[in-house]
């Protein structure tokens, strides 16, 4: 029998400042989950583990609990029902429902997606020679909807004679990605698919089809080469990964003349290569894989450019090598090592290349001319934006896509002439409702770290902010494998601005917005400077008067969930609310269980807990092991009960062992997305209903009545 507990007084103050819960009206207690201890014994140490059950998917007791916690979710915040729906409203409102994607070119087709009123996911399509020509859906994922909680796309490739798709699909939310083939001259399905898939790529004859599969863990580990009309069951392995810590994958080379196979772990890689014409060839190894070694590998002419970080250039420079023999001895530099500027990317192109960078933690654009050698960068108009290549399926062109925004600029698509270095606009993303840009402002700040490292924020606010510290505040970071944080635009965002509130991007240790060192300093043994960078950031927005502790919100997900778990533990005092999605807060006995996705390629970037000083570090700041009997803000805690990067139970043990620690009264919100994944739900209505049920806690929260 789950125990129950009566209401804290601070919770039914709480319900009374709802907009339509009476205040007669009987206040919900709050689940508390069952105790059954587990012990674990590592090191020497003894870790007593409470809630381990709730690991037990099929425990009818576990679904119970966590319908008791959506029930209660529900309960708590009924009387936003009619606020959550005036924000979904609002939301709703600057989307143009009935839209399509700026149309590419690849191979004789103009390939583009569209959306319908009303219907949740994309229809892919493309015409045939010109915009002109009659419309052939390639898949509506509607239809392919039907019937289904979830839907979603994963990777697809289009035969070299336009005939046959390759696609993948997850109808679960937990990754396990289905492979299909349909003709598209038919408009069927063929009957050959194979589960558990995730990267297909077409050799040159369209009859031939190489893809990766998972292993139990979802980590793809091995390359097998299908004819298309042929029984799966007789498919021809290429390749398997022994080593744990390496996913593979295989895609096409930019040029469309080779097949590339990778192998990668979080810091080395090796790659393979096949001309595309000899399917059944033998798959040839460019340089053997060596610990530290990152490298990628795409090819034009008679060369292969390499990415690599070797010779101690952790930001990586560029270099060729001979198709004829392409091992380390016949590398020749191309783009030496910077020690401020990061190579981030690469394409190519007959005539030219584009080489993505990121200097002082912004994101940039050099173009190459191979015949003159010349080079040159892309100029961006504002202080603080994110730009990133769009389809550039065209080996041979003179024009490079790229997608340009900001806090304050909607998604824009521009084409780039690479002889006249002009852009030009072709699309940019509507927002409906008299939304204009000019009536906010977006900077850059820096806060300063413990150790007296300068961490950047980027800033958005409505014109005329009063630096008087009573503004409301959204923090938001993540902080982890090296992943920037970019500046980019979010509609939803506006219903915030709008409303006085200040939003701040802390990019902090452990992401890679200043390149591979800045990642470094923020994991294994160092990952404590991304918890104690984030708390420097809030202490600067409070210190320069953007905000203040009573009305600062912090907001993190997935490894930005770990962030926000330890940050709680560490500076509880610092923030009114917090809004954690599928959070990474169970670290040792995540890591401990090697049989989950991810775990063994992530101990080089946690660490191994099987090492007692990795074990203790991490012991040291795991957020579950370090929830201590204190006071704590008022928490928002969300998760998938399919999610397969961060499984259910971390969240749910998070809240229950909260629960029975902490010595508060605030409120603590549970909310379980019974059909979603780790991004939560799939359809993109579903998901605006997500981002104003966020809005309508956050709200609440800081007392606030829009």
């Amino acid at each position: 029998m789950r125990r129950r507990s009566a209401l804290p007084a601070g919770l039914a103050a709480f319900l009374m400042t709802l907009p339509l819960l009476a205040a007669d009206v009987p206040a919900p207690a709050p689940p508390m989950a069952n105790k059954n201890p587990k012990m674990t014994d590592i090191h020497g140490d003894r870790i007593e583990d409470d809630y381990y059950w709730l690991r037990e998917r099929s425990n009818p007791e576990v679904r119970a609990y966590l319908e008791a916690e959506n029930k209660y979710a529900d309960e708590i915040m009924k009387g936003t029902e009619a606020l959550q729906e005036k924000l979904y409203q609002e939301m709703l409102g600057r989307i143009k429902q009935t839209d399509l994607t700026v149309p590419y070119r690849m191979r004789g087709y103009y390939y583009y997606a569209r959306t319908e009123t009303g219907k949740q996911y994309s229809i892919y399509c493309r015409k045939k020679g010109s915009l002109d020509a009659p419309e052939q859906v390639l898949l509506d994922l509607n239809e392919m909807a039907r019937d289904q909680r979830f839907m979603a796309l994963g990777d697809w490739d289009v035969s070299d004679d336009g005939n046959y798709l390759a696609f993948t699909t997850d109808n679960t939310g937990f990754r396990d990605y289905r492979m299909q083939i349909k003709d598209l001259g038919t408009g069927t399905i063929l009957p050959e698919s194979v589960e558990k898939v995730s990267s297909v790529a077409w050799a040159a004859d369209g009859k031939t089809l190489f893809y990766a599969r998972d292993d139990a863990a979802k980590r793809p580990y091995r390359i097998y080469r299908h004819a298309r009309g042929a029984d799966p069951s007789g498919d021809v392995l290429v390749y398997e990964e022994k080593d744990e810590r390496f996913r593979v994958g295989v895609r096409r080379s930019a040029s469309r003349a080779y097949l590339l196979l990778a192998s990668e772990s979080h810091t080395a890689g090796e790659w393979r290569t096949l001309p595309a014409g000899q399917p059944t060839g033998e798959w040839k190894l460019v340089a053997p894989r060596e610990a530290e070694h990152e490298y990628d590998v795409d090819h034009r002419g008679d060369l292969f450019y390499i990415r690599t970080n070797s010779g101690g250039c952790r930001n990586f420079r560029l270099v060729t090598a001979p198709v004829s023999n392409p091992g380390r001895q016949n590398w020749k530099e191309l783009i030496p090592c910077r020690e401020n500027v990061m190579i981030s990317g690469f394409e190519l192109f007959s005539d030219h290349m584009t080489v993505m960078e990121r200097e002082d933690g912004l994101q940039q654009i050099r173009i190459t001319d191979f015949g003159s050698g010349q080079s040159h960068r892309v100029a961006f108009p504002e202080p603080v934006y994110s730009v990133y290549p769009s389809n550039n399926n065209e080996f041979e062109t003179s024009t490079f896509r790229y997608s340009y925004q900001s806090l304050t600029t909607p998604p824009t698509i521009y084409d780039y002439d690479l002889e006249t270095r002009q852009s030009k606009l072709l699309k940019r993303t509507e927002v409906l409702g008299g939304y204009d840009p000019d009536r906010y402002q977006s900077e850059r700040r820096y806060a300063t770290a413990s150790d007296g490292t300068k961490i950047p924020m980027s800033l958005v606010y409505r014109k005329g902010l009063v630096k008087d510290g009573k503004n409301p505040a959204l923090l938001y970071g993540y902080g982890s494998y090296g992943a920037s944080s970019f500046p980019t635009f979010n509609s939803n965002r506006v219903t915030l601005l709008d409303r006085g509130f200040v939003y701040a991007i802390a990019h902090i240790r452990g992401g890679g917005e200043l390149g591979k060192k800045w990642h470094d300093q923020g994991r294994m043994m160092s990952k404590k400077n991304t918890f104690t960078d984030f708390i420097a950031c809030a202490e600067a927005l409070i210190a320069d008067g953007y905000t203040s502790k009573e009305r600062l919100v912090a907001e993190g997900g997935s490894a930005g969930g770990l962030l926000m778990g330890a940050v709680v533990n560490l500076r509880p005092d610092l923030f009114k609310a917090i809004v954690n999605h599928v959070p990474f807060v169970d670290v040792i006995n995540t890591m401990l269980d090697e049989s989950l996705p991810l775990t063994v390629g992530e101990f080089e970037e946690w660490g191994n807990p099987k090492i007692p000083e990795q074990y203790a570090y991490m012991k040291s700041y795991s957020p579950y092991d370090n929830i201590a009997a204190k006071d704590y803000p008022t928490m928002l805690v969300k998760t998938s009960f399919d999610d397969s990067q961060v499984m259910y139970w971390e969240p749910a043990k998070y809240v229950a062992k909260l629960r029975a620690t902490k010595t508060d009264k605030n409120p603590l919100i549970f909310k379980i997305n019974m059909a979603g994944g780790h991004g939560g739900a799939s359809g993109r209505y579903d998901r605006i209903r997500e981002a104003a049920f966020d809005d309508a806690f956050i709200f609440t929260a800081l007392g606030i009545a829009p």
